[in-house]
């Protein structure tokens, strides 16, 4: 009876030890594979999409004067000749070329117009958000490949009181409509080159850097 006693307590005492350790992996929120420091191969990202404050060119063939120079307004319209007020903010520069195009159809025949973006922002949902201790948070475009690495080297990367390795990477996952929590080493990447710790971005990654406790 006393040997039955006992193997049943070790048995109950490993499975206290397995569930805990089960639950500290999995606090602090999940992993991401790591990204090369230099890229394999690089390919485009997803098609631009217009944001508030973005400089673009509009181009009107062989009609000059109906094209122009303008800025995308923080209420994320454009005025340009002929077109007053137009939508810009949430477009891709092919899908604005195309409403101008409508626009100026009223007042001439088949119309070729061509949108370029000389000077970008993005809207918030293409930009990569770094902030907490770091040398000068920002609000960063986000551009095909970009890595940690190269968010944190345009950020100046971090304060003197960082702490890198609690950082955190939050990401909206389109598929369940929700946000997701991922842990990201910044301490071992930047200051002992661990290129395990370097992680692809996604735009719209927001990056939370914590100061250290002392």
């Amino acid at each position: 009876m006393l040997r039955t006693h006992i193997a049943r307590i070790l048995v109950a005492s490993a499975a206290i030890a397995l569930a805990l350790s089960g639950c500290s992996a999995t606090t602090g929120g999940a992993q991401l594979p790591p990204a090369q420091f230099v890229a394999m191969q690089e390919g485009p990202g997803e098609e631009y999409v217009i944001g508030p404050l973005d400089e673009l060119t509009i181009h009107v063939w062989r009609n000059p004067e109906l094209g122009a120079s303008v800025q995308v307004r923080p209420d994320g319209r454009i005025t340009t000749p002929l077109v007053t007020d137009m939508p810009a903010v949430g477009k891709t520069p092919s899908m604005l070329a195309e409403d101008i195009r409508l626009q100026l159809s009223q007042y001439i025949n088949d119309p070729l117009v061509s949108v370029i973006v000389n000077k970008f922002a993005g809207t918030f949902s293409q930009q990569v958000r770094i902030v907490g201790a770091t040398e000068k948070p920002a609000s960063i475009p986000y551009r095909a490949n970009m890595t940690l690495l190269d968010a944190m080297i345009a950020v100046g990367g971090l304060s003197e009181y960082a702490a890198g390795n609690r950082a955190k990477l939050i990401r909206f996952d389109k598929e369940t409509g929700k946000q997701k929590e991922y842990k990201v080493r910044l301490g071992d990447l930047l200051k002992k080159g661990d290129s395990k710790a370097n992680v692809l971005l996604m735009p719209g990654d927001v990056i939370i850097i914590p100061e250290s406790m002392f």
